[in-house]
């Protein structure tokens, strides 16, 4: 299970998540910030900073949000 960035991202791009990834599994898009779950550890650490609350355990993302579960993963098919 790996954590989500979901819409709240979209143009705030902080990046306080990126800094505090131990295994560097966030990547910067155009409009905002995604989580590779190939990659991510589920440690929370990205989830502690987010100053706009936009991340969230896949099991916990807001039913009006779950898009973004497969736009994080499609973004890294690309």
């Amino acid at each position: 299970m790996a954590f989500v960035i979901t819409s709240p991202c979209i143009e705030e791009k902080s990046g306080e998540c990126v800094e505090v990834c131990p295994v560097d599994c966030i990547e910067e898009g155009k409009d905002m910030f995604y989580i590779d779950p190939d990659i991510c550890i589920d440690c929370g650490a990205c989830e502690a900073v987010c100053p706009v609350e936009a991340i969230y355990m896949e099991d916990e993302v807001p039913e009006k949000e779950h898009e973004f579960i497969e736009i994080n993963r499609k973004f890294f098919e690309e």
